[in-house]
């Protein structure tokens, strides 16, 4: 087959594509609306704001503008690098996620706990008590966190001065800080992270549950080679999008319980770009720490999603 052959068999296959694209377009055009609110909000509110992310590489002035600010390459970078502040930020970022990514199993155990639960009424209650929490407010956290952990009227140090122990400064302590914080989260969210992993345990057939109860399967061995493989596949891609979101701790909950001493180990990369950026209106140095931020979590996302897919066919993409 001659060059020019090639070339017109492959402008017809590129045709070809294009009209599935639009027969499928013209077939499921309903379909296409319903995402067109989602699309037009990412777009608005995450692709375009990106434009201003040029001002980490500039010394930027709001009276000259984005525009009219003077390029200075990788020089907030670097003063935040050679910073005495990085790797104390750095550190207590990390271990934050870390200890958090690490409990990251226990909504899939209550998920198999609850979705193995017989009685329809406490089944129902167990799931009210669990997810309740989640549509509390932050703040509303923090002051529950305070009011039950304060030292002197607080309900927990009531508890330990009565069984005849000292009472502990919690929220002034830096090594209770993560303790509290991560602890108080998984309260606060450990019923909501559930529902997906219950929905993916729903879809399971149960006619492979009735065939291993007739060969004689223990709850414990259809849990273990039925349920868990079957979530296995939702695991995977919420365990991908959780590194994809790693370095992103709760600020608004960092910053609420943070005080001058504890902040050895309460201070994170998000609380440093909200007082150098919001605060000290340093706002070019602000947005070359978010970036750096930013971009550990796409390589971790990367990363993790490329493993996934090939150690297994479960990924994003």
């Amino acid at each position: 087959m001659t060059t020019a052959n090639l070339e017109i068999d492959k402008k017809q296959k590129e045709r070809s594509k294009i009209h599935k694209l639009l027969r499928r377009f013209k077939n499921s055009w309903q379909l296409y609306l319903f995402l067109l609110p989602a699309l037009t909000f990412f777009i608005i509110f995450h692709y375009l704001p990106m434009y201003g992310v040029q001002i980490a590489f500039k010394d930027f002035y709001a009276t000259e503008g984005i525009w009219g600010s003077p390029w200075i390459g990788f020089d907030h970078f670097t003063r935040f690098f050679d910073s005495y502040y990085f790797w104390r930020l750095l550190t207590n970022t990390l271990l934050l996620n870390l200890y958090q990514l690490a409990l990251f199993p226990l909504p899939i155990i209550l998920a198999l706990a609850v979705n193995e639960l017989r009685n329809g009424a406490f089944k129902k209650w167990v799931q009210t008590i669990t997810y309740a929490p989640h549509f509390i407010s932050v703040v509303v956290i923090v002051g529950m966190i305070v009011a039950f952990l304060d030292t002197i009227t607080g309900l927990a140090n009531h508890m330990i001065t009565s069984l005849g122990g000292e009472s502990v400064p919690f929220l002034t302590s830096p090594e209770w800080f993560r303790h509290i914080f991560v602890w108080s989260d998984v309260w606060q969210t450990l019923g909501w992270g559930s529902i997906i992993y219950l929905a993916a345990l729903a879809g399971i057939n149960p006619e492979l549950h009735e065939a291993a109860k007739i060969d004689g399967a223990t709850r414990m061995q259809r849990i273990r080679y039925i349920n868990i493989p079957g979530i296995l596949p939702t695991v995977v891609v919420l365990f991908i999008l959780s590194l994809g979101n790693f370095m992103a701790v709760g600020f608004e909950k960092v910053l609420l319980l943070q005080n001058n001493l504890n902040s050895s180990t309460s201070d994170v990369i998000q609380t440093f770009v909200y007082e150098s950026g919001l605060l000290e209106g340093q706002y070019s140095f602000a947005s070359a720490i978010g970036l750096f931020d930013s971009m550990i979590n796409i390589i971790l996302l990367i990363t993790v999603n490329q493993i996934a897919k090939k150690t297994s066919d479960n990924s994003l993409w």
